[in-house]
């Protein structure tokens, strides 16, 4: 049998144990194409999976294929499929939603309660040779945009969603707690929508160097976990508090310095996850009217994130530091829980 007929996967079956294994090529059914995977990037959510077994209420029970930032090509269709032909190079948006609960009807489908996103417990990702998948959330690629690139649009998304949360615009200032790979698109989005100024905090000199380069305009090296302290440094960057703050490290003195450091009327956006419970200044939040959102993914982002790659208003391709091929996944998992690098994509192509 010739390897291109073998799928291929990187399967975690349970903590600490990821494992390259067979398993037999998928067959697409109604409403649904096979891909062949082409480039999957490492997610802190797949590192996390695979070191502490689970996320929240989230856990590893069975084996479960990792992987979800990826592009492929369509390999197979099944029955009913006509938005896309045999051929066709393709994002995948990893979440398929059941589409006809309120939430999805009211076009809030990432909050369905039935959504089967890859690598969740208890649905497969996409590290694989072959996978099958919704037709309807796979977006065609144009020819000049990468696979790299296409794997690229779900981080991208998240900060596609996070900016439209926020409401960032022309003008506005925006601050961006925690410059890792989340943090760094929202860096990228909250500029292509017009906003003026863009300043970033982390506790890691290279991580800031990283966000300088791709178009911060500012940052500050957080050095004390007294919010205020971090605050007041901010202001003192700036000039004046931030119009918007996009919380991405998930640590408690990061979101209290991220309201600390917003304007009275403005917003806080929440994306980063960290402890279940922390401890917020929410009366000084509450009586200057910062609002706080969630985030939960994304939702009708995937279209908009390939938009701005296609235009060349947003430019991923500096993301990506590490390369390696699926037989090697287990390396490139290794790297990534190092903290190597910025993003590390795999290549799944033969």
């Amino acid at each position: 049998m010739n390897m291109s007929d073998l799928n291929l996967t990187a399967v975690l079956y349970e903590q600490d144990d990821l494992r390259m294994e067979e398993r037999p090529i998928p067959e697409p059914g109604p409403g649904e194409v096979q891909l062949k995977m082409q480039q999957v990037g490492i997610c802190g959510s797949d590192v996390h999976y695979w070191t502490h077994g689970r996320i929240g209420d989230f856990i590893v029970k069975a084996p479960m294929v990792l992987g979800h930032e990826a592009s492929a090509v369509v390999s197979k269709l099944g029955p009913g499929v006509t938005s896309l032909k045999v051929g066709d190079r393709v994002a995948i948006e990893p979440g398929v939603p059941c589409r006809v609960c309120n939430y999805c009807k009211t076009g809030r489908y990432n909050l369905c309660l039935e959504m089967k996103f890859c690598a969740t417990p208890p649905y497969d990702g996409n590290l694989a040779r072959y996978y099958v998948h919704a037709a309807d959330f796979c977006f065609k690629l144009p020819d000049h945009v990468s696979f790299e690139e296409g794997a690229l649009l779900e981080p991208l998304s998240v900060g596609v969603h996070a900016t439209n949360r926020a409401g960032v615009g022309l003008g506005h200032t925006v601050l961006v707690c925690g410059a890792g790979p989340i943090g760094l698109v929202n860096i990228l989005t909250a500029k292509a929508k017009g906003a003026s100024t863009v300043i970033v905090t982390d506790i890691d000199e290279a991580r800031l160097k990283v966000a300088k380069e791709i178009g911060a305009d500012h940052v500050v090296k957080v050095s004390s976990r007294d919010a205020r302290v971090t605050a007041q440094a901010i202001e003192d960057a700036l000039g004046d508090k931030a119009d918007i703050s996009i919380e991405c490290s998930g640590a408690a003195p990061s979101i209290q310095a991220a309201i600390y450091a917003t304007k009275s009327g403005g917003v806080v956006v929440l994306v980063g996850l960290g402890q279940e419970i922390v401890e917020l200044p929410v009366v000084n939040a509450g009586v200057r009217e910062v609002d706080i959102r969630g985030i939960f993914r994304y939702a009708n982002c995937y279209p908009t994130a390939l938009a701005m790659v296609a235009s060349g208003r947003v430019n991923v391709k500096s993301l990506v530091t590490h390369r390696f091929q699926l037989e090697d996944s287990v390396k490139a998992f290794e790297a990534a829980k190092r903290g190597e690098g910025i993003k590390i994509m795999i290549e799944c192509g033969r």
